[in-house]
């Protein structure tokens, strides 16, 4: 996926109230920037970091700026949680993920469960495929990404939906996409979150499939790259 146009590159003040962060952009202008991660961003928040930002085009948006990548040990990694479903859905557009392949179909935010819209929703005529995306930036090991990084009552949730609607022809899967490049494995942070851990080991006794990638990044493009092993509930 191509960013709609260069990012612009700045340092990091501090964030704040979650959504907002300041940033001194390189040529000396203080900037608020929206900050699209309800997270923690545990270990990508600290003050004088690199840091690049998207502009709108939109002149109605308050903050025209969205912070996207901070520069973490010489790479990138992606703090833009509102990505992941694009990068995800444009991967299997281009049949690069064997495992959802033989679907003709991918449609969006598609109601089902309580109350909920499931990310993508795959079909053919042999079936659906109910795929739910989550945004992976935490790591606190080497070589280790960690989700989630922030209790998820929402995420639980999630995962009970996909259980329950899981029947003949159809298959439920969580797909975890590592917004860094310096991960080749995958767990839970049960730690942060144990009753996520938990409901997902509940989840994979009623048969929800669980993949790992990690992304490609550069300021001009994020995409998904290898698989990534999962040491959790596999």
């Amino acid at each position: 996926m191509n960013y709609q146009s260069p990012l612009v590159s700045g340092t990091l003040v501090k964030r704040y109230k979650r959504f907002l962060a300041d940033i001194e952009l390189h040529s000396g202008e203080l900037i608020t920037a929206h900050c699209a991660n309800p997270g923690s961003m545990m270990g990508l928040s600290s003050p004088g970091s690199k840091v690049w930002l998207s502009r709108s085009t939109n002149t109605k948006r308050k903050l025209p700026f969205t912070w996207e990548l901070i520069e973490v040990n010489g790479g990138y990694v992606g703090v833009n949680t509102a990505l992941p479903n694009r990068i995800v859905e444009e991967a299997i557009s281009n049949n690069k993920i064997d495992t959802f392949s033989d679907y003709d179909t991918v449609r969006r935010e598609v109601k089902y469960g309580s109350n909920s819209r499931i990310d993508l929703l795959l079909e053919n005529q042999s079936g659906q495929c109910f795929i739910e995306i989550k945004s992976v930036s935490l790591s606190r090991t080497q070589g280790l990404a960690e989700f989630p990084d922030s209790v998820t009552k929402r995420g639980a949730k999630h995962l009970d939906e996909l259980a329950q609607i899981i029947a003949p022809g159809v298959r439920a899967c969580m797909v975890y996409l590592v917004q860094r490049p310096d991960c080749t494995d995958f767990s839970l942070a049960d730690d942060i979150d144990p009753v996520y851990a938990a409901r997902f080991s509940e989840a994979k006794k009623y048969g929800v499939e669980s993949f790992a990638f990690q992304c490609v990044i550069s300021p001009t493009n994020i995409s998904l790259g290898r698989s990534v092993n999962i040491l959790m509930g596999k």
